[in-house]
């Protein structure tokens, strides 16, 4: 995990989406939200709820193919500025992916073409925001796992807090810095980097008061795409030795669904 300024994204534009963000959720998604509250009862519960989160969210698919057209609620200027985002956070991400390769002293292009696949990386943008919540102690705002794909670049609410790291059996608050895009890496560069760099579990704590937003743009392998460690990498440890087993991207992700939130 590491926090991001100076990215090339503009401050007014990041509050532009921010803006829009917020108040689409309240146009159009907060009375649904109360609703499904309701329904399920979700105000009086008085254990810890393991399967079920705080939020409330709608995805957005850019690559390879975009369906921003067809959400539905979306008003023309937050489906364009949506639009625009989604692209400079594209090269943002692929930016990130040759620097990650310069660190670990791979050739410049590595991880994007291991991403590639057939038809090229999905890439698409969870927008969520996690209401104010009457019982943060039993329900969280989302339950701890770590993220199954490549490169996450995530846009948070610079004032309502709530995200959290797991570091050495403990739980890090990842505060809210303003005009800063988060950066958490995805299972499948633990796998790639021969665990070099860690998937880390991450949470979301619901909060009594304030409603925070999260812009999280997922840039992933090709759903057909082989991932298995860097050879470079793994000639580099002294045993030489593969610590991950070779898969298709695909598969990973069917075993991920039902296992994304348990130890």
């Amino acid at each position: 995990f590491f926090e991001l300024l100076n990215h090339g994204i503009s401050p007014e534009f990041m509050d532009t989406v921010e803006r829009l963000t917020k108040d689409h959720y309240k146009k159009c998604m907060e009375l649904r939200f109360k609703e499904m509250v309701a329904s399920k009862g979700l105000e009086a519960v008085q254990s810890q709820a393991d399967d079920i989160d705080w939020e409330s969210t709608f995805y957005v698919k850019h690559l390879p193919e975009s369906n921003i057209s067809e959400i539905p609620d979306l008003d023309d200027d937050y489906r364009k500025v949506m639009k625009e985002f989604a692209a400079q956070i594209e090269k943002l991400a692929e930016e990130l992916l040759d620097l990650l390769c310069e660190n670990l002293g791979l050739e410049k292009g590595y991880l994007k073409k291991v991403f590639y696949g057939s038809k090229g990386p999905p890439f698409g943008t969870k927008v969520s925001n996690y209401p104010p919540c009457p019982k943060p102690d039993f329900i969280k705002g989302l339950r701890a796992h770590t993220d199954a794909g490549g490169i996450i670049l995530l846009f948070q609410d610079d004032k309502v807090s709530g995200l959290q790291l797991l570091k050495d059996g403990e739980w890090v608050d990842v505060p809210p810095m303003k005009h800063s895009i988060v950066i958490n890496l995805g299972d499948q560069l633990e796998v790639i980097t021969n665990g070099k760099y860690k998937s880390v579990m991450h949470r979301v704590i619901a909060q009594t008061d304030g409603n925070r937003m999260s812009i999280a743009s997922f840039y992933n392998p090709g759903t057909d795409a082989v991932i298995y460690s860097a050879p470079a990498l793994v000639e580099k440890e002294e045993e030489k030795k593969d610590l991950y087993p070779k898969f298709v991207f695909d598969d990973y992700m069917k075993l991920y669904a039902g296992l994304k939130f348990q130890a």
